[in-house]
């Protein structure tokens, strides 16, 4: 067998494909571009068939630019973002665009369930509250507004399962994602066929639920020709992007938690007992035996791509000529304004919010402009409103009774050592910064590495695979202004939140 690890990582934005060695070094990276769809205010759509063709796409550009034999390829990790509703037919065909992570299109299912089941109830049984986000109410809503996908569905896979199936052929259910469904007994972490029955969702949608790092198929004939591959390769299950991100920044044990910094930002903590708080996310972990407290925001790494999109057409004419890109200009241009960004500060709800607010009515907001701020003051009080949202969480999970000294940050936004240092010192806590800028994919190969045997168990892979690049510590200098202009952040949300509704 060979010792190379394929790893697979839907995003939202794009997909993500790497090689790795046993050790965790990168062989070979690829990317995979795909669509967004917003057919309707409140609605986020893709296409899973446009992600098996990026993949498709990106798989077979490794495999050219590392120049690797497929043959030595030992096993295929999938992570995928959260909450999609991919609806199949028994042919495997998919019979519409899934709604993601963002979409807010069933808040109405949602709060009628909630009312006539009991949102207590629902919140007892699947460890996280019923909002339009989670898959259950999208699937719902096909039933109320797509009879005809509803009737032809067979199966409803999340996004990694989706890929697992195109690669095997085989439907599937990990554990850890398992949990954008309410009827999912997170402490027992099997299906609830109460609630199921309540909640009207046909038993046949609900895959087989498998451990994460569980082999589910093997590659067949037909997805190797599109993909490159070659047949046979064994395929585990899989798991939350931000789960195997957790895995791959080597988040094991209880307390240690991961900060995510890519498109959507966030925290998760790994706990070894129960702890269920309807402000934030739970799942399984990808590895076994313990969960995720998770918090997830619609403001992370994104907030920065819009900025840039928006605001940086100077510093993209200028990349070439300064030999720096427009996000690194922008890191300088932020670095120059000073800490708290003289006032002015940043809701980043791009998208509505998820954690810890749950509303899908909330606004990005400037608050403190004037005739003196520059861009420059817009840009750090974006980095910083990012920032307080992940204080935000971290308050709430301490609040929950979770124990957080350390954070292990990735995602694209741990690489600016200035948006880093922000978040030690908002948060005041120590964060660590692993080597690989690929935890996410990583985390997905550790779970093939397991499956397969390549390593001994969870412990070893993070061993050989997680380094550690370096370390920033909270400035206590700074910590008056961030704490009164994290206090502002609040209280803005809070006057604001009835505005927001109109």
């Amino acid at each position: 067998m060979g010792e190379l690890l394929l790893g697979i990582d839907i995003g939202t934005s794009s997909c993500k494909v790497a090689i790795f060695q046993k050790n965790g070094e990168v062989v070979a990276a690829a990317n995979g571009s795909y669509q967004v769809y917003y057919p309707k205010p409140g609605y986020a759509e893709q296409d899973p068939d446009e992600w098996w063709k990026a993949v498709c796409k990106a798989t077979k550009e490794c495999i050219h630019k590392g120049d690797v034999n497929p043959s030595d390829i030992a096993g295929i990790g999938v992570d995928g973002q959260s909450w999609s509703a991919i609806a199949i037919d028994k042919r495997g065909n998919v019979l519409a665009r899934t709604p993601i992570w963002m979409d807010n299109r069933s808040a109405g299912i949602c709060g009628r369930l909630n009312r006539e089941i009991g949102a207590k109830e629902i919140f007892r049984v699947s460890g996280n509250p019923l909002t339009a986000q989670y898959t259950t109410g999208k699937v719902l809503w096909y039933q109320d507004n797509r009879p005809e996908v509803y009737q032809e569905t067979d199966k409803i896979l999340q996004s990694n399962a989706f890929i697992v199936y195109r690669l095997t052929g085989k439907v599937s259910q990990d554990i850890c994602q398992s949990y954008g469904w309410h009827c999912f007994d997170m402490e027992q972490g099997v299906w609830d066929d109460d609630m199921r029955r309540a909640m009207g969702i046909p038993e046949e949608f609900l895959p087989e639920i498998s451990p994460c790092h569980a082999v589910v198929g093997t590659v067949t004939k037909e997805a190797a020709k599109e993909s490159g591959l070659i047949e046979g390769i064994p395929v585990v299950a899989g798991a939350l992007d931000a789960a195997c991100g957790t895995l791959g920044a080597g988040v094991l044990h209880d307390g240690e938690t991961q900060e995510q910094g890519g498109q959507a930002g966030g925290i998760s903590i790994c706990t070894d007992t129960y702890k269920a708080d309807p402000r934030l996310i739970l799942s399984h972990h990808a590895a076994p035996g313990c969960w995720i407290l998770q918090g997830g925001t619609t403001g992370g790494g994104g907030v920065m791509r819009w900025m840039e999109q928006e605001f940086g057409d100077y510093e993209r004419m200028m990349a070439d000529e300064l030999g720096r890109s427009s996000l690194i200009q922008f890191n300088e241009i932020a670095g120059r304004v000073a800490p708290g960004s003289d006032g002015v500060i940043f809701l980043p709800y791009m998208s509505g919010e998820r954690t810890p607010i749950w509303d899908p009515n909330a606004k990005g907001v400037f608050y403190g402009l004037d005739f003196s701020k520059t861009k420059g003051h817009m840009i750090r009080a974006a980095m910083e409103g990012v920032a307080y949202s992940v204080r935000h969480n971290l308050d709430v999970a301490e609040e929950a009774g979770a124990s957080v000294e350390v954070l292990r940050s990735m995602g694209g936004s741990a690489n600016s050592l200035l948006w880093t240092q922000m978040k030690s010192d908002i948060t005041g806590k120590s964060i660590i910064v692993p080597e690989s800028d690929t935890a996410t994919t990583l985390g997905a190969v550790i779970l093939a590495g397991v499956g397969v045997g390549l390593y001994q168990d969870f412990q070893e892979a993070v061993d050989l695979t997680v380094t550690v690049k370096r370390e920033h510590h909270p400035n206590p200098e700074v910590k008056e202004v961030y704490d009164k202009n994290y206090e502002i952040y609040l209280e803005l949300y809070q006057k604001l939140k009835d505005t927001m509704k109109k």
